[in-house]
Parts: C-alpha cells; structure tokens; sequence
C-alpha cells in the first residue's frame, strides 16, 4: 500500500526532560503506515459507522488518536501533524502510529505488511488500568493487543508456517465481514532446538527498588534457569550510574553460580542504559557461538534518558548487531521513565520481541513458558502481502499494524527489514472487509521469508475464504480488536461502545487468559464510568 510520512507524536511526562526526549524520539524513528488523508468535512461527523468512508470516497480518513483533522488534498494524502500532548502520570513516553482507514479496492487490491510477535503494548495499558488508571490512547497498538493471545493454530505439515485464514460477519459493523489471516510458525523441540547463548542487561537503577521490580527481573530469571538445558549458558551485565559484567557466559551445569549472581543484584545509582547494553554486546560477541540463539534480553523500566544522538546511534548499533546474528528482546518492568517507543524499536531493530511484564503470572507466561521455545530464529524479514479481488471485494481496513506498513512493491525486495519469527510462534492479522458478492474466494494471502533452515526466500500462499459464522476464537479477537480500537480513540470505533463488546467478550472467551480480558474490560467499564 501506498506510504506517507506520519507525524512523530510523543508524550513528555516530564517538563524538565521534554526537549530531550522528543528530540530523541524524534531523532530515532521514522513513521510509516497506510497512505491516508483525514476526513474533515461535515459528513465525517454525521458518518455511520456501518457505512464507514474509504480512501475511494474522497480519500477520507480516520484522524489519529489524539491529532486534530485538517484538510489534505487527494493528490497528498499526507496526514497533518498531531498535537505535542500533555503530561501523564507516571513518566512514560509513548508515539501514535495513526489509524489505518478503509481502501477502496480500485484505488489499491493490496495490503502489505511486517509481520509482528510483540505485545508490551496490551500489558501496559492492563498495567495502567490494574493501577486504577486509563492508559493514554498512544499506548494502545491494536495488533499487540491481538497478539497477546495465545491462538492454537494448526502446526505446518512441512515448511517454516501454515496460514489460516477465517471468518464471517462482524460483530460490531452490520453489512461489514472481519476477516483473521492465522500464521503458525513450527515447534522445535527441546532435543532439537540450539543452544540458547542468553546475555541479559539488567536495570539496577535507583528507580527499579519501586514496587519491586527488580525483585520481579530476579524472579522471572529464576523462572528461566529452570527451562534451561545443560548446553545453555548465561550471562548478567547491569547498568545504574555504571555497566558491570556480573557474569560472565556461564553453562547451565554451573546452576548454582548462576542463581547465586542473581541472588546478588541490588538497585544502585541512575540509568546508564547505553553503556549497559555496549557491555552486554561485548560480552554477547566475547562468548558468540556460531550454531547457537545468540541473545541480549533487555530488562529495564526506563531507558528514557537516552539522548537524540545516542538513541540514533544506539538503534543503528542494534541492527548491526542483528545482522552480526545477535538479537535483541527488550521486557519491560514497572513505569518509571518509561519510554515505550524506544524499548519496542529496540526490540524491532535487534529482530527481536517486545514484551511487558506487570505480575509475576505474567512473567511465569513469558519466561517460564514461553522464551524458550521462541528465542529460536525459524524466518527472518517476513512479510505479508494480502491482495483483494476488485470484482468482490469493495473496500477493506488492516486493524492495526500501522507502524509496520511496507511498501506494496517491495514485497519482494528481500533487501527490506520485516519481522523475525521465532519457533512456535503465531500472528494474528484482522481485517474489516465490504464484498460486492459472497461467493467463493476473494483474492489471496502470502507470506514472503527467509527460511533460517534453509537459508534460502520462501514464498508461500492461501485463498480467501470466510465461513457461515465467526468461530470462537475470531469472535473474540473481535472483541479484542474493538476494545482496542475504542482505547486509542480510533474514528471507526466512534459508534461502538464498551458496553457492546462486553457481551460479545463474554460469549466468546474460554481458558484463563481469556477470561482475564474480560475482567479488564469490565474494570475499564468502571474507570470510564459508562
């Protein structure tokens, strides 16, 4: 899909270190989502919902979450810029993406993406909520809310990934189809999969002593060293005032070793975030091995001091990294300082994950259950390229992923940068979707990677199809999708209401952690007083 320079919102939380840290934002991210321009005129505000504009009808768009509308040209298509928003409670620092709008099949068929395992963004905000408060719209990213469910896709037959693709009438939108594409990457077994050559850089700063978060990093590492096999091995580098090597890369037969130097971590000084991941990727090099997951797992509730020029260079230093075959998972803990924005892009920049641990069931969910299993790399640089047939389909909308857009025509250029998969892992893409005609299937999905097995590009395709009713399990990500939509303010959300999606959540969900959104959705209802 066609591209457009989005505006770089961040929200300062401090007015001492405001210019700061927009610069650095600002320094180190570039935007990127669906070409749009905003819809500005008297019909936007009168529009129905199940009639929602496309970018065929006078290209009209959805204004960002927080951005006020101004009028764009068709020929543009550029959004106008966003206000700098005030304060929040807290200290965090968050960037909007914007609002994917409707597009008209006839002005674009294709709809291209990175595909993205992350999903710190849904623990934030049920951080913020746990703590009484509503998260601001800019931390709401709707794909890392979907994400965050753990989906039971079939495992592939043979190759790297089996696609799905489902669905049938929207919940929310009457003469609307949603649309899930399902991606399962394949298991690795523990006797099959590498070595795990895990570095983590750990934040003993004065501000990790709060609500024991560094007590919780010492817990969730326990959890780790209990998964690890024999061959794996560890080791710590913390940064406060100063970087420290704790540790250096230990074998798991030294167990003990292992515990006993995170018995020792204690909180200390400020946060000296760059020269604790500088030392931690000396130390990862030091110790690389070639057949091995070669790994820094970032632990931190901050990073918020790093400068413009460093934040450029420190990303810059990630990739590189990356493409030495070191990667980088970033986990958040706590909300000091917090900068959301550059823990997800130094996760996206180090092939990595992002992910935010608020309790210990979260940090058992991805320590304990989870980082194992994936730290494996099975694709690198994937990407996703779904085509609508024109004949059936009139117009249709990504729901989120606007900060992962890729340009249609470099679907097949396998010089861009996209998303790595580790094993296990599955990715949930949603799409509203307006046929002219029902029958059949209405274009195609494909997904484009490296294989790491193979070291060669695969390319790989689906129909689309969708099927009498949603199942479940799509019902509700529906409901996921539009408690998410509604969160970050998005325009097409504007006609629905919490209060509706609470009985489709209900219905739908199984298993715990299902149920669980629907107790945040409930507490939500309460903050929100509707």
């Amino acid at each position: 899909m066609k591209k457009s320079r989005w505006t770089k919102v961040e929200l300062v939380a401090k007015v001492g270190m405001a210019a700061a840290i927009a610069a650095s934002l600002a320094a180190c991210t570039s935007g990127g989502s669906k070409s749009s321009s905003y819809r500005t005129d008297e019909s936007a505000s009168n529009a129905n919902s199940n009639s929602a504009p496309s970018a065929k009808q006078n290209e009209q768009a959805a204004p960002a979450a927080g951005g006020s509308a101004s009028v764009q040209t068709q020929q543009s298509r550029v959004p106008a810029p966003g206000p700098v928003l005030p304060p929040q409670p807290g200290g965090a620092y968050f960037k909007n993406y914007g609002t994917n709008p409707f597009i008209a099949t006839e002005d674009d068929k294709l709809s291209t993406f990175a595909m993205d395992v992350d999903t710190g963004s849904y623990t934030v905000a049920r951080n913020y909520i746990g703590q009484g408060t509503l998260p601001p719209e800019e931390a709401v990213r709707a794909e890392e809310f979907v994400n965050y469910f753990r989906m039971e896709y079939p495992a592939p037959e043979n190759g790297a990934f089996a696609i799905l693709v489902d669905g049938g009438d929207s919940p929310f939108r009457s003469g609307y189809k949603l649309m899930r594409v399902g991606i399962k990457g394949k298991e690795i077994g523990t006797e099959e999969r590498k070595d795990a050559n895990l570095t983590f850089v750990i934040d003993v700063s004065g501000s990790m002593g709060q609500e024991n978060r560094l007590e919780l990093v010492k817990k969730s590492l326990k959890l780790l060293v209990d998964q690890l096999g024999p061959s794996d091995q560890i080791g710590i580098v913390t940064f406060g005032s100063t970087a420290k090597r704790v540790l250096d890369q230990t074998m798991m037969k030294h167990k003990d070793r292992i515990v006993a130097a995170i018995d020792r971590l204690r909180t200390e000084g400020a946060t000296n975030a760059e020269q604790g991941l500088k030392l931690g990727y000396e130390m990862a090099q030091e110790f690389y091995k070639k057949d091995a997951a070669n790994t820094i797992i970032l632990c931190s509730d901050g990073v918020a001091n790093v400068g413009a020029a460093s934040a450029k260079t420190l990303l810059q230093s990630v990739q590189d990294y990356a493409r030495k075959g070191i990667t980088l998972q970033s986990v958040g803990f706590g909300m000091g300082d917090y900068n959301d924005t550059l823990m997800e892009q130094l996760a996206d920049k180090g092939d990595g994950r992002y992910a935010y641990v608020d309790s210990f069931t979260e940090a058992r969910r991805l320590f304990a259950d989870e980082l194992i299993g994936t730290v494996q790399t099975i694709a690198r640089d994937a990407k996703v390229q779904v085509e609508f047939d024109p004949a059936k389909v009139d117009r249709y909308r990504l729901i989120g992923y606007e900060n992962r857009d890729v340009k249609d025509s470099d679907f097949r250029n396998d010089a861009i940068d996209a998303g790595e998969i580790g094993a296990g892992h599955s990715v949930t893409a949603l799409y509203e979707v307006k046929l002219k005609n029902g029958d059949g299937s209405f274009g195609e999905v494909r997904l484009r990677y490296m294989d790491a097995a193979l070291n060669k590009v695969v390319e790989q395709a689906a129909p689309l199809k969708l099927g009498a009713t949603l199942t479940a399990n799509t019902k509700f990500l529906a409901a996921v999708a539009e408690y998410a939509e509604i969160m970050r303010g998005s325009y097409w959300a504007k006609d629905v209401s919490l209060r509706t999606v609470l009985p489709v959540a209900e219905q739908a969900a199984s298993g715990e952690q299902q149920l669980d959104f629907v107790r945040l959705l409930k507490d939500t209802l309460a903050l929100r007083k509707e």
